[in-house]
């Protein structure tokens, strides 16, 4: 198994989701996030108790970002040959075979990143035969 060059640990300044204002008082107003942007509004007006806002200040940093718990950077595979561009790279990042691609195409792509040693993240999706069951 191929182990990622530096393996470092990403922090997270906020953990909890951002919700809506009032989404808890209104059937009509669903949880996910948008600005408010009303005359009067308490939120926008950053009164104090109302729930924190996102902001560029919560942003992660520019060397941890998208870096996977592995300790690899995402790359999305959609062919063997894709698999080619990974060879210099396989100590930064890691292949993740797309939705899209068949069973029969997977299969191809899972030997192939065997032999070229590079790590993938769903390795194992949509391989099992008519054998197994």
């Amino acid at each position: 198994m191929v182990q990622p060059l530096v393996k470092t640990k990403g922090v997270k300044k906020f953990h909890r989701k951002f919700k809506k204002y009032q989404h808890d008082r209104k059937i009509a107003v669903k949880e996910s996030w948008r600005h408010p942007r009303g005359i009067d509004g308490r939120q926008r007006r950053k009164f104090k108790g109302i729930g924190p806002q996102p902001n560029v200040g919560y942003g992660s940093n520019k060397k941890t970002r998208h870096i996977l718990p592995s300790g690899f950077l995402k790359f999305v595979v959609n062919n063997v040959s894709d698999l080619e561009m990974l060879l210099m790279h396989n100590r930064k990042y890691c292949a993740e075979i797309a939705h899209n691609v068949s069973s029969q195409k997977r299969k191809v792509i899972v030997e192939r990143a065997a032999q070229l040693n590079i790590a993938l993240t769903n390795g194992k999706a949509r391989l099992r035969s008519q054998e197994d069951e």
